[in-house]
């Protein structure tokens, strides 16, 4: 029986959640679903990105980013959640640190709440339900 080593990778390419100098991008999740905390979890883990910590509603996302800091290179946030909703905290992070990445969550036909994200900071948007695909290129092109 032939293993894996046997054959080449012909697919090989670098992981997608490291930074120039080889070191993973730190990131933070911030959703009220638990469901979607994993599956962002799964798909950023598996591209070698380090998720630092998770937070199910506003209030304790504010205060991990703020107890991270400096140490956070990415902050995705789900727009709709208890206690204090996604554009709240993005609004108090943004003015915690103005060059602070927030990328928002949002499920379909929340426009408006999108366009309200981008103008109060957000660097892009992620629409519910996750597509692996669309979530690494989003997050791509935000941390560059």
């Amino acid at each position: 029986m032939k293993a894996n080593a046997d054959f080449p990778t012909i697919n090989a390419k670098d992981p997608q959640g490291l930074d120039p100098s080889g070191k993973p991008y730190r990131v933070i999740l911030v959703d009220d679903s638990m469901f979607v905390r994993k599956q962002l979890n799964q798909i950023l883990s598996s591209e070698d990105f380090n998720v630092v910590g998770q937070a199910e509603d506003g209030v304790k996302g504010l205060e991990l980013f703020k107890e991270l800091h400096p140490n956070v290179d990415l902050v995705t946030m789900d727009i709709t959640m208890p206690n204090m909703d996604g554009i709240s905290c993005l609004e108090k992070i943004v003015a915690f640190d103005s060059n602070a990445k927030v990328i928002m969550i949002s499920a379909l036909g929340k426009e408006d709440l999108v366009k309200k994200a981008l103008m109060a900071g957000a660097k892009n948007y992620i629409v519910k339900p996750l597509d692996r695909k669309k979530v690494l290129e989003r997050i791509k092109g935000v941390l560059g």
